[in-house]
């Protein structure tokens, strides 16, 4: 299992992603946002599942989403919202 950090523009968008996450059968948690990650609301998902393929990200991706990052001995950002 991989872990997953996402963040959000808002509180809002991290509660709906974190019952998505469940949904899809991946154990997810709210969570204050890392500091070396910049966030909006401050709150973020922490999230494990198998690598993700591409076709994963797109159900994945919501206008609420900020940045999508693979936390694996440091930072990998998968997505980040164009401002």
């Amino acid at each position: 299992m991989k872990q997953y950090i996402a963040t959000f523009f808002s509180h809002f968008g991290a509660i709906r992603f974190q019952r998505l996450c469940t949904q899809l059968g991946w154990p997810a948690q709210l969570a204050p946002v890392p500091r070396s990650l910049s966030s909006s609301c401050g709150t973020c998902v922490l999230f494990q599942t198998a690598e993700l393929a591409k076709n994963d990200l797109g159900q994945l991706i919501t206008p609420e989403l900020e940045q999508l990052v693979l936390d694996d001995n440091g930072y990998s950002f998968l997505y980040t919202a164009e401002e």
